[in-house]
């Protein structure tokens, strides 16, 4: 089967940009949500600290009575009871008396400041002040950390630990996130076999399975690996079906191009609708893109690099829309590290590995393992461009 109809890279991102898949928000525990991406801003129900509480271990006072306080004529103050952390203090203080309070405990009623215990001196139920304080001394006032109503987080913050803490913070229990797109992926051919069978003669172990997984999971989404398709119909229909049945998307590397065992095309045009056969790209030229039931179905390259190339240029800008991280996109300009040629007419993307400020081009080919092992991205080549020189400017699109 002949390539349908080989369309530009933008053709395809704005058949992708149609399908009728729109983010979904969820609800769920704050101990789940590690990782998935805020769907709403998030304010502060309460005042953090929600009182006014102790910066300090000493004695709660009323400022007034210490503002007359000197080394030569020091204030005496009464103390009358004390107050720990996790207290509800239910005296309040009149005027020449004072509390012991503790680090973390609430202020009681009429007191404005704390001073430490190393800043006085104590005799038996009085201590002696020797300098003024200033009201909020040694005080955290309610709210002074967080106040209520204050937009904590903002949507799209896809949360690190330290963003669970804060909302453990002011009280949080559960989370709107974004729901996480489910991806079925399947690995098509004979050749195929999944890591740890035993490798006979002319096989080859699955690599963009695993590689193609693990990128979902990375991005945040689900992915739900079906296994590996022969080159027959029935096996390689059933799992499209299965996949189409349980998930959001369907994914599948190799089958995709014009061979007479390639049946992936021919079975996406008898469930659903073919909509791109063929992108004018190197590597990569080998994709379909279609769509069953209302659920897109990718056909991906079978070589690796050009399978990971085109996940990053085409269902990696999806599964981020559906996961509200479209801006999360890693890319750095370097200079190329020695000249490049490229075929005239055709749009490349071309594997480079970072070192320092130099972007060095791998140019094993897409079918080798360690092209995209030992890439960190890829660089666009225009169609118009045969040759890219030494120490040239390039930007670096990061895999994952």
């Amino acid at each position: 089967m002949a390539f349908l109809k080989v369309v530009p890279l933008e053709k395809a991102r704005e058949v992708i940009a149609s399908f009728p898949l729109k983010p979904e928000i969820e609800v769920v525990p704050l101990s789940e949500a590690l990782g998935r991406v805020l769907a709403e801003d998030v304010t502060s129900p309460i005042d953090v600290p929600p009182f006014d509480r102790a910066k300090v271990d000493g004695y709660a006072v009323r400022a007034e009575d210490t503002f007359m306080a000197s080394e030569s004529e020091p204030v005496r103050l009464r103390v009358v009871g004390e107050i720990n952390a996790g207290d509800i203090p239910s005296l309040e203080l009149k005027p020449g008396e004072c509390v012991y309070i503790s680090t973390g405990a609430p202020l009681p009623e009429g007191a404005d400041a704390v001073i430490q215990f190393e800043d006085v001196e104590r005799e038996g139920d009085e201590i002696i002040i020797y300098k003024p304080a200033y009201p909020t001394l040694g005080v955290m006032k309610a709210g002074a950390d967080i106040p209520k109503g204050k937009t904590i987080l903002k949507r799209g913050t896809r949360l690190t630990f330290k963003d669970t803490a804060l909302l453990s913070a002011v009280g949080t229990a559960e989370v709107p996130v974004f729901r996480r797109p489910k991806v079925a992926v399947i690995s098509t051919g004979n050749e195929v076999v999944l890591p740890g069978e035993v490798l006979r003669p002319g096989k080859i172990y699955d690599i963009n399975g695993r590689a193609i997984t693990d990128a979902i999971r990375e991005l945040g989404g689900e992915a739900v690996f079906l296994g590996i398709a022969g080159d027959n119909r029935e096996s390689l229909r059933g799992l499209i079906e299965k996949g189409i049945e349980c998930c959001d998307i369907v994914l599948l590397s190799g089958g995709a191009s014009g061979g007479i065992r390639d049946l992936t095309t021919s079975i996406i045009d008898e469930l659903g609708e073919v909509k791109v056969h063929g992108i004018a790209i190197q590597p990569g030229k080998p994709t379909v893109i279609g769509v069953i039931n209302g659920k897109p179905i990718f056909g991906l390259p079978g070589y690796p690099t050009s399978c990971l190339t085109n996940f990053t240029l085409l269902v990696a800008p999806l599964l981020r829309r559906l996961l509200g991280r479209e801006s999360e996109v890693r890319k750095v300009r370097k200079r190329l590290a020695h000249k490049v040629f490229s075929v005239k007419g055709r749009r490349q993307f071309l594997p480079v590995r970072i070192e320092g400020e130099k972007a060095v081009p791998i140019l094993k080919g897409s079918g080798a393992v360690t092209s995209f092992v030992d890439a960190d991205g890829f660089i666009e080549v225009p169609e118009n461009v045969e040759i890219l020189e030494a120490d040239e400017e390039v930007e670096v699109t990061f895999f994952g």
